[in-house]
C-alpha cells in the first residue's frame, strides 16, 4: 500500500509538472520574462510557505535552529536547479511542451539517477549507494544501462525535432510553438535537464531539515515541506534575477501597466501557472516519503511528467503536418525514454 501511494503521489506532482506551462499560453501581450517573473513568485515564494504553513506550522523554527551548513548546501542546490528550471522555460519556449520535455526531462533522469551516486563516491555515506557499487552490482549494471537507454530515447527525440524543422515552412512550425528554433531550444534544454537534477540533490542536502520535523511530531508525508522552502530560495534568487536583467534590457517592466494588454487575466494565468508549478513538489515529497528520495522516486516523476507534456502537445498538435516517418520518430523517442524509467526502476529495486 506504501509504494502504491508512493507512484499515485508522484504521478499527481508529475502530472502538475507536465501541465504547468499551459495557463502561460493563455497570457496575452506580454513578454515571457514578465509572465514567468509572476509565476515565479507564487511558485517559490509565495505559495511553499503557505503549504508548509498548512501541513508544518513550526516551519520557520525548525529553518532557524538548523546549521548553516545544511541550509547552505540546501539553498546552492535549489540555486543551482533555478538555473535549470530558468531555462526549462526557455526549452519549452522554442521547442514546444512534447519535444522540449522530452530532452529536457530526459536528461534530468538521467543525472539526477547517476550524479548522486558519483557524489557518494567521493564522500562515502553509510547506507548510500556510491557509482563503484553500482558498476559492480547486477542492479547497478541495470540501472546504468537504463541511463543509456534514457539518452537514446533524447538522440531519437532531437533526430524528430531535427526532421519536423526540415518538413515545416517557419509559419506552419509557430502556428504551434510560436518562437520555435530548434538550435537554441536543445542547447537550453539540455542545459536545463543537467542542472534540474539539482533539485533531488537538495532534498538530500536538506534531509535534516525533514527529519527535524518529524521529530517535531509532524506527519513524515509533508516533512519535505520545510526542505522545499529553502531550495525554492534559491531558485528564486537565480530566476529573479534573470529575469530582472531581461526586463530592465528589454523594459517589459511596462508589461505590468500597458492597458491595451489583460493585465488581470495575465496575472491570473501566470499565476495559476506558478501555483500549478509548485504542486509537483508537494506531491512529489509526499511520493518520497513513500518510497524514499532514490532514482526509482526521480525517474517515475519523471517519466510521468513526460507523458504528461506530451499528451499536451498532441492536444496542442505541434507534430500537425509533419510526416508519419516524423510522427513514428518523436514516439519511439518518447517510448525509449520511458522503456529506461522501467529499467531504472529494475535496477533500483534490486
Amino acid at each position: 500500500m506504501q509504494a502504491i501511494l508512493g507512484v499515485l503521489f508522484h504521478s499527481l506532482g508529475g502530472v502538475a509538472s507536465g501541465s504547468f506551462y499551459m495557463p502561460f499560453n493563455k497570457v496575452k501581450g506580454w513578454a515571457w520574462e514578465t509572465y514567468w517573473m509572476i509565476g515565479g513568485l507564487m511558485s517559490w515564494l509565495i505559495v511553499p510557505p503557505i503549504a508548509a504553513w498548512l501541513t508544518i506550522p513550526g516551519f520557520l523554527d525548525i529553518i532557524f535552529a538548523s546549521s548553516s551548513t545544511i541550509l547552505f548546501f540546501t539553498f546552492l542546490m535549489g540555486l543551482l536547479w533555478g538555473v535549470g528550471g530558468l531555462s526549462y522555460g526557455l526549452g519549452v519556449r522554442y521547442l514546444g511542451m512534447s519535444l522540449g520535455n522530452s530532452v529536457v526531462l530526459g536528461f534530468c533522469a538521467a543525472f539526477g539517477a547517476i550524479v548522486p551516486s558519483v557524489y557518494y563516491n567521493f564522500v562515502p555515506t553509510e547506507g548510500k549507494v556510491s557509482f563503484t557499487d553500482m558498476i559492480s552490482s547486477t542492479g547497478g549494471q541495470i540501472v546504468l544501462l537504463g541511463v543509456v537507454v534514457c539518452l537514446l530515447g533524447i538522440g531519437i527525440c532531437g533526430k524528430a525535432g531535427i526532421m519536423k524543422e526540415a518538413e515545416l515552412s517557419d509559419e506552419d512550425k509557430k502556428k504551434s510553438v510560436a518562437e520555435f528554433d530548434l538550435t537554441k531550444g536543445l542547447i537550453v534544454a539540455i542545459l536545463s535537464g543537467i542542472l534540474s537534477s539539482f533539485f533531488n540533490f537538495g532534498i538530500e542536502a536538506g534531509k535534516p531539515l525533514a527529519d527535524a520535523a518529524v521529530v517535531a511530531g509532524y506527519d513524515h508525508l509533508y516533512s519535505n515541506n520545510v526542505t522545499f522552502v529553502v531550495i525554492l530560495w534559491g531558485g528564486l534568487v537565480t530566476n529573479l534575477v534573470w529575469t530582472t536583467i531581461l526586463s530592465i534590457k528589454n523594459k517589459s517592466y511596462k508589461d505590468l501597466t500597458n492597458k491595451n494588454t489583460p493585465i488581470s487575466k495575465n496575472i491570473m494565468f501566470a499565476s495559476l501557472a506558478g501555483t500549478i508549478w509548485f504542486l509537483q513538489f508537494f506531491f512529489y515529497g509526499m511520493g518520497e516519503s513513500k518510497l524514499g528520495n532514490g532514482a526509482s522516486s526521480w525517474i517515475l516523476h519523471m517519466s510521468t511528467i513526460i507523458l504528461t507534456a506530451n499528451f499536451w502537445g498532441i492536444y496542442r498538435k505541434e507534430w500537425k503536418g509533419v510526416a508519419k516517418s516524423t510522427k513514428w520518430t518523436i514516439t519511439i523517442g518518447i517510448i525509449a525514454i520511458l522503456l529506461s524509467v522501467v529499467i531504472v526502476g529494475i535496477g533500483n529495486s534490486i
